[in-house]
């Protein structure tokens, strides 16, 4: 790789730290290429991106952002996987693909390019809801007063018609 093809490299790799809401290191090794290319399928299947990375290179490119203080992360083998718009989701699918594969783990990540997370509290996101599920969750909440209010106003109606129901049933009986 000519000194060209490096700066461009740390170009897209600084755009990656910057541009995106999630970007999460791991390490691999003992992994064979058709299950990187099924975890790259996975990645990709959520708009996500997967990339294996030279760590001199990550590291300076780090440089200026949140990723900076993940530089002691950027040892042996390391891919990053990235999304700009569903960070929980992502880590979702890599976590589900590491209980299968081993030879994977996180090491590190970043969140909105302002806060750095250690293995851990990945996996912790990881099991977060996601962002679907959230929005569900949202929508929800939002709607259980009017339809409670819906259900309170509706109900002396279906009580007096209930009652008028029996009234008539009466008369009928009595008459």
């Amino acid at each position: 790789m000519n000194r060209t093809e490096k700066q461009q490299t740390v170009d897209q790799l600084h755009d990656v730290f910057t541009q995106n809401s999630g970007v999460f290191l791991f390490g691999f090794s003992g992994i064979s290429v058709p299950d990187i290319t099924e975890l790259r399928r996975e990645i990709s299947k959520g708009g996500s991106s997967y990339r294996v990375v030279k760590n001199r290179l990550a590291i300076r490119a780090a440089q200026d952002t949140a990723a900076e203080a993940l530089a002691d992360q950027f040892r042996g083998p390391t891919a990053l996987a990235y999304s700009e718009s569903d960070p929980v989701g992502l880590a979702k699918t890599v976590k589900a693909f590491v209980k299968n594969h081993p030879g994977i783990e996180f090491k590190a990540g970043v969140l909105d390019n302002k806060t750095t997370l250690n293995a851990e509290e990945v996996e912790q996101l990881a099991d977060m809801p996601s962002r679907e599920e959230l929005l569900s969750k949202l929508l929800y909440l939002l709607n259980a007063p009017v339809t409670r209010l819906a259900s309170a106003l509706n109900s002396p109606l279906v009580n007096l018609g209930s009652v008028l129901k029996q009234l008539e049933e009466a008369k009928q009986k009595g008459e």
